[in-house]
């Protein structure tokens, strides 16, 4: 019987026997600043929320649309050409920038179930020129850091459905008068 099942189990799915789900597979797409909801859009926005030092805040919250689902980062750690890097920064231009705590994370619609997807420290996603939120940008990825898919979660992480948000807190450990902010961070997107 085992021996009879093995060598019919694949056709058995052509005629109405069980049949493996596919694998998740989503598309790269990096969200920066902009495309935030209404009130975390625009740097000014998020440099307002900017949190006292020691203060955790929600700075940054993106309302995922109907039909569609994100996970926060790309890629997989075994192939590290084939996964995001983020770039994250908020300072006075010609200053410096602030240094704090990122922690990026998925919550739910009602907002009573989150889970925290990646925690770093923003000083490893940036260069130090702070002359202008472009000098701060670097395109050596030696220098990023790399999120892949679902983070330190990995890629096994529910994905982000419906009015459900992918959202960024900030703790700051060290701050400047801001007037500068801006950030790259990969996602993964399933329709």
């Amino acid at each position: 019987m085992g021996i009879l099942e093995s060598l019919l189990g694949s056709v058995s799915g052509a005629v109405g026997g069980k049949v493996a789900a596919p694998a998740r597979r989503g598309y790269f797409k990096d969200l920066v600043l902009e495309d935030g909801d209404a009130a975390y859009d625009t740097a000014a926005e998020v440099i307002a929320l900017a949190p006292a030092v020691g203060v955790k805040l929600r700075i940054w919250e993106f309302t995922v649309p109907a039909q569609v689902g994100y996970v926060w980062g790309y890629g997989n750690p075994n192939q590290p050409e084939n996964q995001g890097f983020i770039f994250f920064a908020i300072g006075l231009a010609g200053t410096g920038v602030d240094v704090g705590t990122v922690l990026l994370g998925h919550e739910n619609a009602t907002r009573h179930a989150f889970v925290p997807i990646d925690e770093f420290n923003d000083s490893t996603t940036h260069t130090a020129t702070a002359t202008t939120l472009a000098t701060l940008r670097t395109t050596d990825r030696r220098l990023l850091r790399p999120l892949p898919e679902g983070g330190m979660q990995g890629a096994g992480v529910p994905i982000v459905g419906q009015d459900s948000r992918l959202t960024i807190d900030y703790t700051a450990t060290v701050l400047v008068a801001e007037d500068i902010a801006g950030f790259t961070i990969p996602a993964t997107v399933y329709d």
